[in-house]
């Protein structure tokens, strides 16, 4: 069966750790990439579940400073006095 080229773009540190975990795993990434979509099109689905913890860890931290009174902003009437605030910062 004639091949053809995918280009697949992603962060740099990712590659290079896929790469490692592909060599460990003895197999390239095209071969990791062909069984990924082999199985995908065999199960007419994402092999594998997409999700994430929720609430995650960042989101849980917020709540608590929010209950806690932390790292909270002052209270804003006007979109004139937040941008003034934003830029008391500034030294440009």
């Amino acid at each position: 069966m004639p091949q053809v080229s995918v280009n697949i773009r992603m962060d740099r540190e990712l590659k290079k750790e896929f790469e490692s975990f592909c060599s460990e795993m003895g197999m390239s990434m095209t071969t990791a990439f062909t069984i990924f979509a082999k199985k995908t099109v065999r199960e007419e689905r994402i092999p594998f579940e997409i999700g994430f913890e929720y609430p995650n860890g960042q989101l849980l931290k917020a709540i608590e400073n929010v209950e806690k009174g932390k790292n909270l902003s002052r209270t804003f009437y006007s979109v004139k006095d937040l941008m003034e605030d934003l830029d008391a910062g500034d030294s440009i």
